[in-house]
C-alpha cells in the first residue's frame, strides 16, 4: 500500500521558493524575446533605468534573496524561519506585480499569467509560514529524536 508521510513545513517552503525561482528566472528570460527588449539593453536601458553597476547589484539582490530562501527555509530555526518567510513573501508580492508596470495590454496574457502564478506561489508560502508553529515544530522534533534512540 502507498504511504503518504507528512512533509515537513520547511521542505514545503523550500520547494515553493524553488518553484518561485524557476518561474522568476524564466519570466525574465522570456522577456528578452519581446520585440525591442534586446535593443533597449544594448542601448543601455532596462525599463526606464540606465544600466549601471548599482542597477545590476539591485537586480542581483532581487534574485539572490528568494534563492537564499530555498536554503534558509531548510536551515533556519523555526521561529526565525517563520518570520523570514512571512516578511520576504510579503515584500515580493508587490515586487512581482511591479513587473507589469508600463506594459501594453498586448502583453497582458504573458504578465497576467506569470505574475498570477508568482503571487499564487507567494501566497502558498505565506500560508505555509503562517501555519508553521515553532512551538509545535519543537515538540515534534523532540518526539522524533526520542523515538530515534
Amino acid at each position: 500500500m502507498l504511504d503518504n508521510p507528512a512533509i515537513p513545513v520547511q521542505a514545503k517552503l523550500a520547494a515553493a521558493w524553488t518553484s518561485f525561482m524557476f518561474l522568476y528566472i524564466y519570466v525574465d528570460y522570456f522577456h528578452l524575446y519581446k520585440p525591442g527588449a534586446v535593443d533597449e539593453i544594448r542601448g543601455g536601458v532596462i525599463f526606464e533605468f540606465d544600466i549601471s553597476p548599482t542597477l545590476l547589484t539591485i537586480f542581483l539582490a532581487a534574485v539572490a534573496i528568494p534563492a537564499l530562501m530555498v536554503m534558509l527555509s531548510m536551515t533556519l530555526p523555526a521561529r526565525v524561519n517563520r518570520a523570514a518567510n512571512l516578511v520576504v513573501a510579503l515584500v515580493y508580492i508587490p515586487f512581482s506585480v511591479f513587473n507589469a508596470v508600463g506594459e501594453s495590454w498586448a502583453w497582458a496574457s504573458f504578465y497576467g499569467l506569470s505574475i498570477g502564478i508568482e503571487v499564487l506561489i507567494l501566497a502558498l508560502i505565506l500560508r505555509y509560514a503562517w501555519g508553521f508553529r515553532p512551538d509545535i515544530a519543537r515538540a515534534v522534533s523532540s518526539r522524533e529524536s526520542v523515538s530515534a534512540r
